[in-house]
C-alpha cells in the first residue's frame, strides 16, 4: 500500500523540525499550521494549510532534515506517503505528479518575489543609510525576527550533491525525439508564455536577462544532464530570462505538462530529477532571502 491514512487531535506534532524524514503528507481534511521553534519562548507559525495541500515533501525529495514543525490546528486528517511508495504513489495518481511540481513552483516564484524585494531593501538602506520609507516591510519581517539575528540565522546553502545524483541516473536516457539547435539559436525568450520545459542531454545552454541588450547579463549556464525552463510551465508566469544554445548540436529533450505522466512511466528517474531540481532551488532562494533579511536586520539596527 502506498498510502495511509492517519488522524490527528488538535495540538498533536506532526512532524518535527530537525528530525529526519522519510515520509510526506497531504491534507483531507481539517487545518495544520507550520512553526519555526514550536513549543519554545521564540516560537513563530509560518503558515497555515488547508485541505488538499502538501507538506513535508522537501524532506523527502532531498533526504533533508525537517525544516520546520507541523501541528494539527483542531482535527485533522492526512494522507502519510513513504519515500520508498513515492513511485508506487505516482503510478496510481498520475496527476499528483503536476500538482507537487507546481506546488514547489509557486514557492520558489513566492520566495523569489520577497527575496527581490528585500534585497531592493538592504541596497536602498546601503545607500540611503534610512529605514524610514520600509515601515511596513520592516513590520513584516519583525514577525520573523527570530530567523533574522546572527544568533538565530542557522540556515546553510544547500548542497548540490542530490542533484549530481539524480542527473548521473539520468545520464544516457535521451528519447528518440530529442531537438537539436545549432549554436546561437534562441531555445525561448524572456517575456514569452511558458508551456513547456527543457532537459539538455548534449551541449550547452546559457541563460540571459536582457539578452542581445548593451545590459545583457548571463545568469547560468546549463550543460548535461540538467533542467531549464520548469518555472515558466509550471506557473504559467511569462519566462525572466532568455535561453540560447552556446555550442552546436545542443540537443534537448522538450517535456510539456500532459507529457509528465509518460515521462514517468518511461523514465522515472527523470522526475525525480525535476523534483530535486525544484526543491534545490527553493532551499537556494530561501537562504538568499533570509540571508538578506539578516542583514537588514543588523543594518536598521543601526540606525
Amino acid at each position: 500500500m502506498s498510502t495511509i491514512e492517519k488522524t490527528f487531535n488538535d495540538g498533536e506534532i506532526i512532524i518535527k523540525e530537525g528530525d529526519n524524514g522519510n515520509t510526506f503528507y497531504q491534507l483531507l481534511e481539517g487545518k495544520v499550521g507550520v512553526y519555526k521553534n514550536y513549543g519554545k519562548d521564540d516560537q513563530v507559525q509560518v503558515a497555515i494549510l488547508e485541505q488538499g495541500q502538501y507538506f513535508g515533501e522537501m524532506a523527502v525529495i532531498e533526504n533533508y532534515p525537517r525544516s520546520s514543525t507541523v501541528v494539527a490546528e483542531g482535527a485533522a486528517k492526512v494522507i502519510e506517503i513513504a519515500a520508498e511508495a513515492l513511485n508506487e504513489y505516482i503510478a496510481q495518481n498520475p496527476g499528483k505528479i503536476l500538482d507537487i511540481m507546481t506546488l514547489l513552483a509557486t514557492r520558489i516564484k513566492t520566495m523569489t518575489d520577497d527575496c527581490n524585494e528585500a534585497k531592493k531593501v538592504l541596497d536602498d538602506l546601503r545607500k540611503a543609510n534610512s529605514s524610514k520609507n520600509y515601515d511596513s516591510f520592516f513590520a513584516n519581517m519583525m514577525q520573523q525576527s527570530i530567523f533574522l539575528t546572527s544568533k538565530n540565522f542557522r540556515l546553510e546553502r544547500p548542497s548540490a550533491e542530490s542533484l549530481r545524483e539524480a542527473a548521473e541516473a539520468v545520464s544516457g536516457q535521451k528519447p528518440d525525439d530529442a531537438v537539436t539547435y545549432n549554436y546561437g539559436t534562441i531555445i525561448f525568450k524572456e517575456g514569452e508564455v511558458g508551456k513547456c520545459m527543457y532537459i539538455v542531454h548534449n551541449g550547452k545552454v546559457g541563460v540571459y536577462k536582457n539578452y542581445g541588450a548593451v545590459d545583457e547579463v548571463k545568469l547560468s549556464e546549463v550543460v548535461p544532464v540538467a533542467c531549464f525552463g520548469e518555472l515558466g510551465m509550471l506557473t504559467g508566469d511569462a519566462r525572466n530570462a532568455t535561453a540560447v544554445a552556446e555550442v552546436g548540436d545542443t540537443e534537448v529533450e522538450i517535456i510539456r505538462p500532459e507529457d509528465l505522466e509518460k515521462v514517468f512511466q518511461n523514465t522515472p528517474k527523470k522526475i525525480e530529477l525535476i523534483l530535486k531540481n525544484l526543491s534545490f532551488r527553493l532551499r537556494n532562494i530561501t537562504y538568499d532571502y533570509f540571508k538578506a533579511c539578516k542583514e537588514i536586520y543588523e543594518t536598521r539596527g543601526n540606525d
